[in-house]
């Protein structure tokens, strides 16, 4: 077991860390849309086995030896981070988040109280994990039969939002952007800046880069009433408008 003391700084402006990482994790003074080249969905770790010495662990929470955690990631009370599991570089996890060992996080994630990452699933770059939000890995269990060779992966694309106490079935995606409301239960894939609500979870429109709702025209075409980010529908799905 390995576990970490949380140092806390004194009083003032939060630490703003140089880091590509960083950089990711405050997204908000960038401008839409985020370009996938930025960085790489694969965690930045400080070596090939351990905690990076500016990550924070609680003193409640339990990182086992051979997890890695990324630069700057910050873990919470009562977490458990078990060996195997990745987590990249600026990431929260709230209070009582469980990390199973073949799960895979990238940066730039939230992942809210009482949360579970399951073996299979993997949470790309700047995913957010509303409170008590529940994966799966498997279709039929049983308490008495062993069904650990059936584990189907669940993928959540990077930049997507699973609202609190939502339930994502196993064996599907979330689209990149996707926004998944409070409540809903995904029993299938999800596309990509698609807003779907409700049990099963069904589509009810498309959503921005920043999470706002967009209302397309008749021509197909929409800008963003916060950011200001145009889109325009290609074979049915929105498509950022890049500025010339």
């Amino acid at each position: 077991m390995y576990v970490r003391t949380v140092r806390r700084a004194t009083p003032g402006p939060p630490l703003r860390l140089d880091t590509r990482g960083h950089a990711l994790y405050h997204r908000t003074m960038q401008p839409f849309p985020y370009d996938a080249a930025d960085a790489p969905a694969t965690p930045s770790l400080a070596d090939e086995n351990g905690v990076h010495p500016t990550a924070q662990v609680h003193p409640t929470a339990c990182v086992d030896q051979g997890a890695r955690v990324g630069r700057g990631t910050c873990i919470w009370h009562f977490c458990h981070v078990l060996a195997g599991a990745e987590i990249g570089e600026c990431c929260t996890l709230g209070q009582n988040v469980c990390v199973m060992g073949t799960a895979r996080i990238g940066n730039g994630v939230k992942i809210q109280n009482n949360v579970s990452i399951y073996d299979g699933v993997v949470l790309e770059d700047d995913v957010f994990c509303g409170p008590s939000c529940v994966f799966t890995n498997v279709l039929t269990p049983r308490a008495f039969v062993c069904r650990r060779h059936e584990y189907r992966p669940t993928v959540v694309r990077r930049g997507a939002t699973l609202g609190a106490n939502s339930t994502v079935v196993c064996g599907h995606e979330i689209g990149a952007y996707a926004m998944v409301a409070a409540g809903a239960v995904v029993t299938g894939d999800v596309a990509p800046h698609a807003l779907v609500m409700g049990v099963p979870a069904r589509q009810a429109g498309w959503v921005c880069f920043c999470g706002e709702r967009l209302d397309f025209g008749a021509d197909g075409t929409c800008a963003c009433a916060a950011c200001g980010q145009a889109f325009a529908l290609e074979d049915g799905r929105p498509a950022a408008v890049k500025k010339p």
